[in-house]
This record gives structure tokens, C-alpha cells and sequence, in this order.
């Protein structure tokens, strides 16, 4: 069965288009059960952060418009409009690609850590959802192991490069005197932390912390002697704030124009630097029309990471190398199940053939038919119904130009031949008695036994 990665990432759709198909944590089970029943799928995984929206999957068909499909539907998006930024990769690709964006490799900031645990987090949720089965579980176990090296044996982490760390940068480069500054933080999530670590480490003046959850605001805020709130008091301490970046996972703006434009209002026009990290965005694109306030999404950080990235190149080709012999490990594991799979269905299809022909045999000689010719159209049955699905093979190959396949399996055939006629040798001489118990014997062989 076919394996695909269908979906759309930062370098192939902007951000309102992939906010048009992210999913949301609590729509995820529900997401997952709905695209295994209603595309047939034997597996799937969903993966969604800001940056993408990746399907993972196996069908028992060769159509992933299927899956894009269903994806359309799910989201209530136009499919055209859709259609043009999505990727679908297939087989070898769609392995390759799990295991570069655990490794960072096809994030906006290059090797940047926080994937991996989105990715973690995504196979969880499917695992749990009851939508994984043993290709796609395997695929995302290596997936786990290939980041792990990567760290390990490259440099691709060494720098602190991550979205919150351009974030940060970016406003560096509006305010150049951050011990006077007060930083808005929405959202208490790992984004939200990274943001809060490296504002203190380059200095920041003052942290609020704004949360659905005030608890959590409260122990993010306390770490960096912060002062923590509801998402319900935001809008009325927004005026403090010459930094404003958010990330949650609300489906709707938690921050509108109005507010923007009452805060600007009572900061007496100060500029006010804001930062929209989410998809779907927490910030209303109006609030950036308005002067004084500079609002920017996480498209808007290409050029702060395009500087960051070129000190992570060389580990990159690095971790690609990893990647490629991880896949070869990877493709050696599938062949060997599918093979498996392949010989343990001959085997019990042999076993099936062998016993039907043993009973059809015993039958005719209960009757009274000549042991001699049963034995006769014994072997040519039972050899005529083994043969039957490896020729099929054998011709569907050649059709498909695989001589060298074919070469070989005929050559093995063949040395297989000659070790059963030299074991055959002399049995002319043998009594009638032990031909009997061979012929047996011949029967558990050609079963599978």
C-alpha cells in the first residue's frame, strides 16, 4: 500500500492560506478518525503548526486526491484555491520527508528544535486516536531517532536559532534600548516561552504575560519576574506594551483593531512593535494598517533568519547525509516486512492448496482409482495451483521491464531444481513402502512446512 505526505508548508503557501487548513488540538482525534473512515485509509497522522499542515498516510489505492479532497472538505476551504500550494510526496519521498522536518531541515529557521516535539506531539495524538498502524508507528519512531542523530553528530543546533529567536532580533532592531522596554506576551506555550528566555537574555525591561489559562501565565510569568493576567485584561494593559507578540492556538483573533487602536491612542502614538506568531493569526491584519504600530507574522521573518541560517548550511549537508542513510535503513525494514508478508501468505496459501489436494486425492482412491494415476494428477495439480500466482508475478514484472529481477528469481528457481533432483537420486531402487513416505514428504515441502 502506498505511503504519502500531502499537505502545504511556509515556502509553498502564505499564511492565510494555511491558516485556512490548520487544525486545531481539541478537532485533532476528530480529524483523524474522519480522514481514516472516510478515505479509506489504512493510516494517518496529521501534522499542524504555524508552518505547515502535513497528511501522513497509506491508502490501498494510488490517488491522493482522495486525501486532498477530504482535506478541502474537512476545512470547508475552496480546493482551488488550495490546490495549487499543496505538495503531495509519495513512498521513498514521503519517508524522506518525515525526517527531514523532524530534523529541522524544512523548517523556516534551519534545525530549529521545536519541530521535533510537534512532531512527537502529532504521532501521539494519532497513536492515541487509534489511526497509526505499524508502517506509519515505525516510520515516525526513525523519524525520532534521525533528529536525535542529527543533534548529535552535527552542529545544526549549536546557535540559538529559532522563530523566537528572530522574533526577538527583529524587535532589536526597532528598540536598541530594551532595558526600558515592556514586552506583551500572548499565550503561554513553548513558543511564548522561547520569546520570554531570549527577551531576558538580551535584556528587556519588564514582561507581562496574558493567558486563557492564568495559571500558566502566572508560572511563565514568575520565571521572569513578570506579571501575569487573563486574556479578558489584556486590551486594558495593551497601552504598556511597546513589544506585543502572540501564539495560541485560538481558531479567532484574541486581539482586534479596536484594542490596537485605544492602546496607540493612549500611548500618545509611541510605536508600538507587534509580533503575530500564530496560524490562524491572533492579531487582526487591520491593527497594522493603522501608523505608529509595525505588525508582522512569521512570513515576515524570512530576512532575519535568510542572516541566521547561512551559519547552519554546512551542518545542514551534514544532516542530510544522515537522512539518506537513514532512509536506506528504513526502506531495508519495509522491504523486509512486506516481503514477510508476501511469504507468509504463500506459505498459507500452499498449506491451503496441499491439504484440498491430499483430500481430492484420498477421495479418488477411496473410490477405487488407479493409486498410480492419482499420485499423477496429484503432482499435476498441486504444481499446476503452486506455479499459478508466481508466474502472474513473473509476467506482470517482465511487462514492467524488471529482467534483472526476474534473471535472478529464475536463476535461484533453478539451483532450488537441482538440489531436489539430486535428492531424488537412486529412489527407483527404493521399496514401494518408502516412495510412499517421500511423496508425504514432498507434500509438507511444497506446503510450506
Amino acid at each position: 500500500m502506498p505511503l504519502f505526505a500531502i499537505g502545504l508548508n511556509h515556502e509553498s503557501a502564505p499564511v492565510a492560506v494555511r491558516e485556512s487548513l490548520a487544525f486545531n488540538a481539541e478537532s485533532l482525534p476528530e480529524a483523524l478518525q474522519k480522514a481514516k473512515s472516510e478515505t479509506c485509509a489504512e493510516e494517518v497522522a496529521i501534522l499542524s503548526t504555524c508552518n505547515r499542515t502535513e497528511i501522513y498516510v497509506r491508502l490501498p489505492h494510488t490517488d491522493p486526491e482522495v486525501v486532498v479532497g477530504w482535506l478541502a472538505r474537512y476545512q470547508g476551504v475552496d480546493l482551488r484555491k488550495v490546490r495549487p500550494h499543496l505538495y503531495v510526496r509519495r513512498s521513498t519521498e514521503a519517508m524522506r520527508h518525515l525526517m527531514r522536518v523532524s530534523a529541522g531541515l524544512d523548517s523556516l529557521v534551519l534545525g530549529e528544535p521545536q519541530i521535533l516535539g510537534q512532531v512527537k506531539s502529532a504521532y501521539q495524538k494519532a497513536s492515541s486516536a487509534g489511526s497509526l498502524g505499524a508502517v506509519l508507528d515505525r516510520l515516525f519512531q526513525h523519524a525520532f531517532s534521525v533528529a536525535k542523530q542529527v543533534r548529535t553528530d552535527t552542529d545544526i543546533g549549536s546557535n540559538p536559532i529559532s522563530v523566537a529567536f528572530a522574533a526577538v532580533t527583529m524587535a532589536r532592531q526597532i528598540f536598541d534600548d530594551f532595558p526600558k522596554r515592556t514586552a506583551l506576551l500572548i499565550g503561554a506555550g513553548e513558543t511564548i516561552e522561547l520569546v520570554a528566555r531570549h527577551l531576558a537574555q538580551n535584556g528587556i525591561g519588564n514582561v507581562l504575560v496574558a493567558n486563557r489559562n492564568v495559571e500558566r501565565a502566572k508560572r511563565l510569568a514568575e520565571a521572569h519576574d513578570g506579571e501575569a493576567m487573563g486574556l479578558s485584561d489584556m486590551s486594558r494593559r495593551l497601552s504598556e506594551a511597546d513589544i506585543v507578540v502572540s501564539s495560541t492556538g485560538s481558531s479567532l483573533p484574541v486581539l482586534g483593531k479596536g484594542s490596537v487602536e485605544r492602546a496607540v491612542r493612549a500611548r500618545r502614538h509611541r510605536p508600538m512593535f507587534m509580533l503575530d506568531l500564530a496560524v490562524p493569526r491572533d492579531i487582526e491584519p487591520e491593527a497594522g494598517e493603522m501608523d505608529d504600530v509595525y505588525l508582522y507574522t512569521v512570513d515576515d521573518l524570512r530576512d532575519v533568519v535568510a542572516e541566521n541560517m547561512r551559519s547552519r548550511q554546512e551542518a545542514a549537508q551534514q544532516a542530510e547525509q544522515i537522512v539518506e542513510r537513514q532512509v536506506h535503513q528504513y526502506l531495508q525494514w519495509r522491504r523486509a516486512r512486506d516481503a514477510g508478508e508476501a511469504i507468509r501468505t504463500f506459505r498459507e496459501r500452499a498449506h491451503s492448496y496441499a491439504r484440498a489436494t491430499r483430500a481430492q486425492a484420498a477421495r479418488r482412491i477411496e473410490r477405487g482409482d488407479d493409486p498410480h494415476e492419482v499420485l499423477e494428477w496429484m503432482t499435476h495439480t498441486l504444481t499446476r495451483r503452486l506455479i499459478h500466482a508466481p508466474t502472474v508475478g513473473l509476467r506482470a514484472a517482465a511487462a514492467t521491464g524488471e529482467n534483472t529481477r526476474i534473471k535472478h528469481a529464475l536463476q535461484t528457481l533453478a539451483i532450488d531444481q537441482q538440489v531436489v533432483e539430486r535428492s531424488g537420486e537412486g529412489d527407483d531402487s527404493r521399496q514401494a513402502g518408502e516412495d510412499g513416505g517421500e511423496t508425504r514428504g514432498d507434500w509438507s515441502a511444497a506446503s510450506g512446512s
